[in-house]
């Protein structure tokens, strides 16, 4: 059984940011989930970021 989460994300970029990290850190193994419960391509999403000067660092599992 699989339980989706509801994501809202923002649109400002840093708190989106904030958001994200978060969500990472705590909720999900890797972007491709969270953007799958979000219902986001992780490519935006990495766009929307990447615009404000943070890249996805699989590594650790968020954005720097």
């Amino acid at each position: 059984m699989v339980i989706k989460m509801s994501i809202n994300l923002p649109n400002d970029p840093i708190m989106l940011l904030s958001v994200v990290n978060m969500k990472l850190r705590d909720c999900y193994p890797s972007l491709e989930a969270l953007c799958e419960d979000a219902d986001i391509s992780s490519e935006e999403l990495e766009n929307r970021l990447r615009a404000v000067g943070y890249e996805y660092d699989k590594e650790t599992n968020q954005f720097k």
